[in-house]
């Protein structure tokens, strides 16, 4: 079988979101807060135990009257801002702004890294002629991330959860990549950090391939095995690690 398209997912595949730390002190300098150092490490670490952090760690619990919210946190842009700010509000912040300070914050491009190897490997996928669409799980416009990291020219499409009302595994979001980009499912691989998630696109026939969810400096080189399994159409690997 040989692979002709190829789906990305978007955070902790294509790009990483920025640490903890640094999404917290860019909200208080947005809002003009400052904080003792203790403090701020310790509002830092609150705030990944909760997982306010989208892209960022996972929530250790989500509490019971959040739970609804939280699971059906993709599929419109209402309900991914009201999860996460829910989570943030389990931490009390010193000054109520801050809140939406940090939400707004994991939207900029600035938040954002692109993992060092995706420019080469989208790059390499345009001149084999492998169109490509990002699909993914999210409640916010992305495509001004790929543009001011330079790679929007480099994907054909986004197919994203809130535009339509869906989100993955659902198959309805990864026939529209396919469609998107032309090509039938079996022709079709799915590269995703989310086994649950993005293995979704196995049950409408996808190949699909997992890379580690690793921040930008530990996965320097984890999207290269792409270009290989493009090359050599190894549909055997369809659930690679």
């Amino acid at each position: 079988m040989m692979i002709k398209g190829v789906l990305f997912d978007f955070s902790g595949t294509l790009f990483r979101i920025e640490s903890a730390r640094a999404w917290l002190r860019a909200a208080l300098d947005a809002s003009g807060t400052v904080l003792p150092e203790d403090q701020f490490a310790r509002y830092a670490d609150e705030l990944t135990d909760a997982g306010a952090l989208p892209g960022g760690a996972a929530p250790r619990s989500v509490p019971p009257e959040l739970a609804e919210l939280w699971a059906s946190r993709d599929r419109s842009q209402e309900l991914h801002r009201a999860a996460y700010t829910g989570l943030a509000r389990r931490v009390t912040l010193p000054d109520p702004q801050l809140y939406t300070c940090l939400y707004d914050r994991h939207m900029t491009p600035a938040a954002w890294h692109p993992y060092p190897d995706a420019h080469t490997v989208l790059s390499a996928l345009r001149e084999r002629g492998v169109p490509v669409a990002v699909v993914s799980n999210i409640g916010w416009d992305l495509r001004p991330v790929f543009r001011a990291h330079g790679l929007d020219g480099l994907v054909g499409a986004h197919v994203l959860s809130y535009e339509h009302g869906v989100q993955k595994p659902d198959p309805r979001l990864f026939r529209t990549g396919c469609e998107a980009i032309g090509r039938e499912p079996g022709d079709v691989l799915m590269v995703g950090d989310d086994r649950r998630a993005d293995g979704g696109a196995s049950a409408l026939g996808c190949a699909v391939h997992f890379v580690d969810h690793l921040t930008v400096d530990e996965r320097p080189a984890g999207l290269l095995p792409v270009l290989d399994l493009v090359d050599g159409g190894q549909h055997g690997a369809a659930l690679s690690g």
